[in-house]
């Protein structure tokens, strides 16, 4: 009997050492898979500071980011970019030219580490991509046919002439608002490009195209002059999203980037440097955002 009791509690004795140093090794193997998964993550800002580059993506679309006839990239976004780089520590920027309703979906694919092209901040893209604070604001322009033969100077004019066809860039923020403002969707020619919906008016494929201000201003000066008018006395539609607020636009897993992004942003502000940075492309102070607008809120429409 005193032997069965011995081997008893000897096996007991085993199992219970047993047990805790399972328990103990599946914490401490738990613990080392967390550990790992922590050393693992990726802190984006360090990853570009070691490259010493950084990739953009943009649409070649003045004057918010655009290549210049020397391969050169130019444009408001761009030298707001180039500036906040640089003083995280990273000095270069590679260029990644894309359609403008595949920049995001390129940001998501790890085509590019930030765009970029003055995209302006809805509700919409916040579910996509997270976007730093708002840099500039912007309203919309209407080009038509060399004496605006249709007599249009609203998105509701050409909503109520069924026979207006307009073209716009696809993926830009001006499909909804023509669509908000009563515009039928058999009305709207979307083209993958600025220079395309220019074409399109030019060859009378389109009546007019729309997209923001100084974007059709700044194209209109390198097209066929003769052939397209600039409506002077436009009318902003009355939609949510008028004025537009561009900013860079990031990665989801990227917070450490936006926040230090955003951080060097705010301080530009702040020192009024950010006004030399968008004179050269045109802007002026009407375009600065107001002080205490937060994409948190643009985000939340």
């Amino acid at each position: 009997m005193k032997k069965f009791l011995s081997i008893f509690v000897l096996v007991l004795t085993v199992f219970f050492i047993t047990a805790c140093g399972s328990s103990e090794d599946a914490d401490s193997g738990s613990s080392g898979e967390d550990s790992g998964s922590e050393d693992s993550s990726t802190d984006k800002l360090a990853e570009l500071k070691e490259a010493g580059v950084v990739k953009i993506g943009f649409a070649n679309e003045k004057p918010y980011a655009y290549q210049d006839d020397n391969g050169e990239l130019k444009g408001e976004a761009v030298e707001i970019a180039k500036a906040v780089f640089k003083e995280l520590g990273v000095d270069e920027v590679d260029g990644q030219l894309a359609e403008f309703g595949q920049l995001i979906p390129g940001l998501q694919a790890g085509k590019f580490d930030v765009i970029t092209a003055g995209m302006a901040i809805t509700p919409d893209r916040c579910k996509q991509a997270d976007f730093g604070e708002p840099e500039i604001q912007y309203g919309e322009g209407l080009i038509v046919q060399e004496g605006n033969p249709l007599d249009l100077h609203s998105y509701e004019d050409i909503a109520n002439n069924p026979d207006v066809t307009v073209s716009v860039m696809s993926g830009a923020t001006e499909v909804e608002f023509l669509k908000e403002m009563g515009v039928s969707e058999d009305q709207i020619q979307e083209a993958p490009d600025i220079p395309a919906t220019f074409a399109a008016v030019q060859s009378g494929r389109a009546d007019a195209t729309t997209g923001t201000e100084m974007t059709i201003k700044m194209a209109l000066e390198s097209s066929d002059k003769d052939a397209l008018e600039f409506v002077e006395d436009f009318e902003q539609p009355d939609v949510e999203g008028v004025p537009s607020y561009g900013a860079a636009v990031f990665h989801q897993d990227n917070d450490d980037l936006r926040e230090a992004y955003n951080e060097v942003l705010q301080q530009m502000k702040e020192d009024g440097e950010i006004i030399d940075l968008i004179t050269p492309s045109g802007f002026s102070e009407r375009n600065l955002v107001p002080n205490d607008l937060t994409t948190e809120e643009l985000c939340q429409g």
